[in-house]
């Protein structure tokens, strides 16, 4: 077999930094009719370019296979969508947006972002692969083009006449495979004076905080601030300032400009983080061979703990049913013999089943109804929003689990 490389610089891949086995695409919920059908897995090995490194997956999924008809809608998350109207309104002020401008979201999924440009009179595109996800945005009135971008796709917008003051991605660059591509669009669409900003896990916290559930086959990119920055300078874009965000578990928002541009001074957060990254070793290679026995023991030390409240004879359900709950419900062999069903708030997800562990996913009023001891919080970076949400279970003495970075239990 062909040894892979780097979807960056073009290096042999050898090194490993975290092996996870062989799992199911993480969004490929199930069917009840699929339930007896042969169901296809991967090897889900995220590898670290001993180059560039960057901590990327093989691409066994195509984008097409993955994101085509999509089952992730972020309006279903209330700490999200806040999030995102404070981005609006920082962003129109800071750069001065107004009627004869242009804002245009990758991976706009179904609007909820654009929304709030346009609300304050602002020109709008989105840009979605999603074609079910696309129609909600259409609907909603936000512009949506079906597509994929990338190089081709941005020539051809700026030959319809879209070039972009502010160009946005929330968490789509990890979702990349074409790397490269994809980076070299963003310049073509960007205006001479426009500003990009993109939102995306940062590996700095993966590794701290041991998110191994972060991992999966939608993201082929886990980024660095000292790579991510190499990767946007080689194709001519500046990094010129950096915000640190709690959302997603710890993720990093940066902000590019044309590397021409002198209009954007470079602002001092950018070194504070790179000097951040440095003390944590992420220019070291061998900061990142370590990481794989840390997840190993992560698993051991969860498994451990199910098992226990399983042998005291307690019920445990789940809400959520994101992609990284997937991952770890896959690589730590957490079936229905420890997870009666799960609950999520998306109607697109429930009544299916959880692709590999084939757990059932139930609307959110199963849990008030089957009262389970314990609820697993599998999207554990919305834990206090769940929290909030799920505040009733104390009635009946029910309390939540914490799965990562190590087993907790809240009340």
């Amino acid at each position: 077999m062909k040894q892979p490389s780097c979807r960056f610089c073009d290096t042999p891949l050898a090194r490993s930094f975290a092996d996870l086995g062989m799992s199911p695409l993480s969004n490929s919920y199930l069917g009840p009719e699929q339930l007896r059908q042969m169901e296809p897995y991967y090897p889900l090995h995220a590898l670290v370019c001993e180059s560039c490194l960057l901590v990327q997956l093989e691409a066994y999924g195509s984008p097409e296979q993955i994101f085509s008809d999509y089952a992730y809608f972020s309006s279903y998350s209330d700490t999200w969508l806040n999030h995102c109207e404070e981005y609006a309104a920082l962003a129109a002020r800071r750069f001065s947006l107004s009627p004869k401008g242009q804002v245009i979201e990758i991976a706009s999924n179904d609007g909820y972002l654009l929304r709030s440009f346009r609300q304050a009179g602002i020109p709008v595109l989105g840009i979605e692969p999603a074609r079910n996800v696309a129609e909600v945005a259409e609907k909603a009135g936000i512009p949506t083009r079906v597509d994929f971008f990338g190089t081709a796709l941005a020539e051809q917008l700026v030959s319809e006449g879209f070039s972009a003051d502010l160009l946005v991605g929330n968490n789509v660059l990890a979702h990349v495979p074409g790397l490269n591509d994809f980076v070299r669009g963003l310049k073509i669409l960007l205006k001479p004076r426009g500003v990009i900003t993109m939102e995306f896990p940062h590996l700095l916290r993966l590794i701290e905080g041991k998110q191994f559930d972060t991992i999966y086959h939608e993201h082929f990119s886990y980024f660095s601030f000292l790579t991510v920055e190499k990767i946007f300078a080689a194709h001519g874009l500046a990094l010129f300032d950096v915000e640190r965000l709690s959302t997603h578990g710890g993720s990093i928002r940066i902000f590019a400009r044309h590397k021409e541009d002198r209009s954007k001074p470079v602002m001092n957060a950018v070194e504070e983080l790179r000097i951040c990254e440095r003390l944590a070793g992420l220019d070291n290679i061998e900061t990142y061979s370590t990481f794989g026995e840390r997840v190993k023991q992560a698993k051991r030390e969860l498994l451990l703990f199910l098992i226990e409240l399983k042998r005291t004879g307690s019920t445990i359900a789940g809400y959520g049913a994101p992609a990284k709950g997937n991952t770890l419900l896959n690589y730590c062999g957490i079936g229905r013999d420890f997870l009666e069903y799960t609950v999520d708030r998306n109607p697109h997800k429930q009544d299916r089943y959880l692709p590999g562990t084939h757990i059932p996913i139930f609307a959110a009023n199963r849990i008030q109804e089957t009262k389970p001891d314990y609820v697993l919080i599998l999207p554990w970076n919305l834990a206090e929003e769940i929290i909030g949400q799920l505040s009733f279970i104390r009635e009946w003495g029910g309390r939540f689990i914490l799965p990562i970075p190590t087993a907790e239990v809240r009340t």
